[in-house]
């Protein structure tokens, strides 16, 4: 019998596993006796520590603040996505302008003004929506569930193309200045640093990037300087630039045609549309941002608008004024940066050949630090859309890391496969990467704007200027993403939308079937109807331990821990006159936000509990209950289980488990098997646990 988990909401988790509220035990004749697999000590937890770090614990008030980021910090974590794309947007859009180079002068204006209005826009967004969660939320919210699982399918993929464009396009602005003999090699060094990344993320939020810090200073210093010497030095002859794209746009005119034209133009703007790609980080990760967030969340969108802007719009107009062009194994970056500093001297020092390596080192590192926001944010809508049951509820479950370690992993691994199955190559990930960035940019514009126009203006006086400004984004979204699929749509475009809509389909049977499991329970709740009205709870002493003690885990107050006991008194008629109900309130991201959720967490594990106390006592059982607060829940549950072991030895232990009707191969990872993961630990130190099963009649 799988019990559900006891949440911050107080609803059960159908997930199986009202174990979620399990137990810890420690007899005092197996102190020594540890969990079959060595985790409680040696030298796997040992390597473990190491890695990742040491145990955290979610009832600690301080570790909000340890855990949270200031705006600077988000800057780095979830601003780098986006300044980061300025190393791969503008060489896209640059290339293919060719023929028609003079106008990267618009192109560098229309950039600059199409970050300010989307980042104003997410800024809009963040007021409306403090809890974070971005566009999946903000979809469900304003265009119905349906629609948000669109936006939260779109933001998934997106965010592990995120992790392989960026890593990948990191590979490439360190392998431009290598010979190209070590091309091979790429690919290899690539997945090196994913796994790395990978590693530091399992760690923490807040640990990453304090390491990646470092990086993010010497790439805004390099580029600084490239920019604006790049510009300064060119800047007696930008007159000149400026008549000739006057001139070169006539002649075009003239030859071509104003709508041929501007279709070059649009192309350009939105096949470069991955400058854009990272601006969303900041709504979805506010959960880490620290208090007051919505001031912390709109500071940070300012500093990433403002470096992206300046950045990419700057880096396209260095390429107009020094005359770059397209060289084989190098980044237009690359090629820049060589005719900008390769003149540069000290002596007889080639001062400028090492600030092109230092740069090109720090925007490869850059792209490396840029894959945090993949794996900051994806893992965050994972959970959100597993709390909804979109996806497997085990991606909402914390590590003792406080972390979305499942999300992680996951994120990590698919973007390892989709780097080695695309061979690492950044101009096919871009094309993946921006259709669903701005499928989701589409989607979450069409929901503020539908806001605005319908409830927004009934209640604030500002409502017309911000309806304006998600129209227009709206407009230059949807532009992004028609063009976008209809150009590249046979170069690989096609492979984004077939995994999207994949994952689309799949988060709908998921949802089916956890619809399926919550109407088995909402029968077992009727149990609670049919039940005689207990009497008074009377005053008892005590549970007496001398004598036999069922220890139920239970979660919250419902049916499935109700059938449980009428299971236990069935099978023990009369045997039983104590009874102890043990819980552990599960700690998982729909709640973990700070000291006020934990607390409502607590006081609701403690309510529930004493739910059940006082209908067994009204009954005239003994009974008293036990409970604790944490992550991992099989570890709390066991902890929990042996302290009550060690204080009534003649106790035995009853968990619950969904069984279903016919065992199917996604039942495991629909549903954990925490009841069985106790069982197993507290039977290896002694501990006799009985398993009841709750049967579910669905397939």
């Amino acid at each position: 019998m799988q019990m559900p988990v006891a949440t911050a909401s107080g609803e059960a988790n159908p997930e199986g596993s009202t174990l979620s509220a399990l137990l810890e035990t420690r007899l005092p004749e197996s102190r020594d006796a540890e969990v079959p697999n060595g985790e409680s000590g040696g030298v796997l937890r040992h390597v473990k520590h190491l890695l990742i770090g040491k145990p955290r614990s979610p009832t600690d008030p301080s570790v909000f603040h340890h855990i949270s980021l200031v705006a600077f910090l988000a800057w780095v974590g979830l601003g780098a996505d986006g300044l980061s794309s300025s190393a791969y947007g503008p060489d896209e859009a640059f290339r293919h302008l060719l023929g028609h180079e003079y106008l990267a002068l618009y192109l560098a204006l229309m950039m600059a003004i199409t970050v300010g209005v989307i980042s104003f826009a997410y800024s809009l967004l963040i007021e409306h929506f403090p809890t974070g969660g971005g566009g999946y939320v903000v979809a469900s919210k304003l265009l119905g569930p349906k629609v948000g699982v669109v936006s939260g399918s779109a933001l998934v993929v997106d965010y592990v193309l995120t992790v392989a464009i960026s890593i990948a396009a990191g590979a490439d602005a360190v392998f431009s200045f290598l010979p190209l003999v070590w091309q091979p090699y790429k690919l290899a060094a690539a997945t090196a640093a994913l796994v790395v990344l990978l590693i530091l993320n399992l760690r923490g939020v807040k640990e990453s990037i304090k390491v990646l810090l470092p990086i993010f200073f010497v790439f805004l210093i390099t580029h600084v300087v490239l920019i604006g010497y790049g510009v300064l030095a060119k800047l007696g002859g930008l007159p000149t630039v400026i008549h000739t794209a006057r001139s070169q746009g006539t002649s075009d005119l003239t030859l071509l045609g104003f709508v041929p034209l501007l279709m070059i133009f649009l192309r350009a703007y939105s096949l470069g549309g991955g400058t854009y790609t990272g601006i969303e980080a900041v709504s979805n990760g506010l959960q880490i941002l620290r208090e007051p967030r919505v001031s912390t969340g709109k500071r940070t969108m300012l500093y990433m608008a403002t470096s992206l802007a300046f950045t990419a719009g700057g880096i396209l107009l260095c390429y107009l004024l020094w005359s770059a062009s397209p060289e084989e194994g190098k980044t237009m970056n690359a090629v820049l940066l060589e005719r900008v500093f390769s003149s540069w001297t000290l002596g007889s020092w080639r001062v400028g050949a090492w600030i092109v390596v230092v740069t090109l080192v720090s925007e490869g590192a850059l792209l490396f630090v840029a894959a945090q926001a993949g794996f900051i944010d994806g893992p965050r809508v994972l959970s959100n859309m597993a709390l909804d049951s979109w996806v497997p509820h085990r991606f909402a479950s914390l590590s003792e890391r406080l972390v979305t370690k499942n999300g992680i992993l996951l994120i990590g691994l698919a973007s390892a496969a989709l780097m080695i199955y695309t061979k690492g190559q950044v101009s096919f990930l871009v094309v993946l990467y921006s259709i669903n960035v701005f499928l989701t940019f589409s989607l979450t514009e069409m929901g503020m704007s539908r806001f605005w126009l319908t409830e927004g203006r009934k209640h604030h006086k500002n409502w017309f200027r911000n309806l304006c400004v998600h129209l227009t984004g709206l407009t230059l979204c949807l532009s992004i993403l028609c063009v976008t699929t209809y150009e590249k749509f046979t170069e690989g475009g096609w492979l984004t939308l077939v995994v999207t809509s994949s994952f689309i389909a799949l988060c709908f049977l998921i949802q089916k079937h956890y619809a399926g499991v919550r109407e088995q329970i909402r029968k077992l709740d009727d149990v609670l109807c049919m039940l005689p009205e207990p009497g008074e709870a009377k005053s008892v002493a005590g549970i007496d331990a001398a004598q036999p003690v069922a220890a139920l885990l239970v979660s919250g107050y419902g049916g499935l821990g109700m059938h449980s006991l009428l299971s236990i008194q069935r099978l023990y008629p009369g045997f039983y006159k104590n009874l102890l109900f043990l819980s552990v309130g599960a700690v998982d991201s729909g709640h973990f936000k700070g000291v006020a959720e934990m607390e409502a967490l607590t006081k609701r594990t403690e309510e529930n509990l004493q739910r059940y106390v006082d209908c067994a006592r009204g009954f005239g059982f003994n009974a008293e209950y036990r409970y604790s607060i944490g992550t991992e829940v099989v570890a709390e549950a066991e902890t929990l289980c042996r302290h009550v072991a060690k204080e009534y030895h003649k106790a035995t232990f009853y968990l619950g488990q969904l069984i279903f009707k016919k065992e199917r191969f996604y039942n495991r990872l629909l549903h954990n098997d925490t009841a069985y993961a106790i069982q197993r630990r507290l039977q290896f130190s002694g501990v006799q646990t009985v398993i009841l099963p709750i049967r579910m009649e669905i397939n």
